[in-house]
């Protein structure tokens, strides 16, 4: 009887937050250890297409960087980083292309169609909804460094993924960006995530990792459930913030620059971590707002 309560008692809370987002669009970004987890990872499919059942209008940002690292590798190839960013030359490009669109975009398009919901891969073997530019970072005395096919965001089709998300499908985008002149470019999935997060006017952006949240010190338990800008900048300026935790809270930075109210890093790993920090008070991760 306590366990039919305790269900009870969290939908009645679940249902204030299902009635305000109803009809709002949300960026879930999936990345992290989860990606070689099957089971985890039809776990967060799972959850995103509750959110669609219950009016929401998911979008879906993937990465996949490790299972690039493993491609390359099985091909002989040894990554190569500059500044934390993956060297990309047309081999590496062709291997990171392969394994975003054919092996991770089909998987996860793939459990949504298994779960009764309608997917539209959306990527550089298809339509693309995210264009980009090539990155050059900064090196000694001014000098650009290239890094090869990557890039950063320039322009998401926002018109596009309104449309998908409208006529009720779940789009599932790859972070391989299109250039100008028709060219791809790797891209780092969190940045891609909070660019079309700003771009659709999201509600929320959820990033979805392997790690609890943020930490406001060297303890590994002194986690955040909320943060605001100023605060998460202090902590880059102390270097309490460093490494993997930049990209996602840059990502964050620039989805709420363009509008969306909210931005969450959850631990993918804890079963309903989407949910539990979208449609409850407490939450489950850190919650970062301007």
């Amino acid at each position: 009887m306590k366990n039919a309560i305790d269900k009870a008692t969290a939908l009645v809370e679940a249902h204030e937050y299902v009635r305000r987002f109803r009809g709002k669009a949300i960026v879930v970004k999936v990345g992290g250890s989860i990606m070689d987890n099957p089971d985890d990872l039809r776990g967060v499919v799972s959850d995103i297409c509750f959110m669609s059942a219950v009016g929401m209008r998911p979008v879906i940002v993937h990465g996949g960087g490790k299972g690039i690292t493993e491609a390359m590798k099985q091909a002989g190839l040894e990554a190569q980083f500059v500044q934390g960013r993956r060297y990309t030359d047309e081999r590496t490009l062709a291997i990171a292309e392969h394994v975003l669109v054919n092996t991770i975009n089909k998987q996860i398009s793939d459990d949504i169609q298994t779960l009764g919901h309608k997917p539209m891969p959306l990527h550089s073997l298809a339509s693309c909804a995210v264009f980009g530019k090539r990155l050059f970072l900064e090196g000694d005395e001014g000098r650009r460094i290239d890094i090869g096919f990557v890039g950063e965001v320039e322009w998401v089709n926002a018109d596009l993924l309104g449309a998908v998300t409208e006529a009720g499908y779940i789009p599932v985008i790859a972070p391989i960006a299109r250039d100008a002149s028709g060219g791809k470019l790797n891209v780092n999935a969190d940045s891609v995530a909070g660019h079309v997060a700003a771009a659709v006017k999201a509600e929320k952006l959820v990033l979805i990792s392997d790690t609890h949240g943020i930490r406001q010190s060297d303890d590994p338990d002194d986690l955040a459930s909320h943060l605001t800008k100023q605060k998460i900048e202090d902590l880059i300026a102390s270097g309490v913030i460093q490494a993997g935790m930049l990209p996602k809270v840059e990502a964050s930075f620039t989805a709420l620059a363009g509008g969306v109210s909210k931005a969450h890093i959850v631990d993918g790993r804890i079963k309903h971590s989407p949910l539990l920090e979208v449609y409850t008070a407490k939450g489950i991760g850190t919650e970062i707002v301007l």
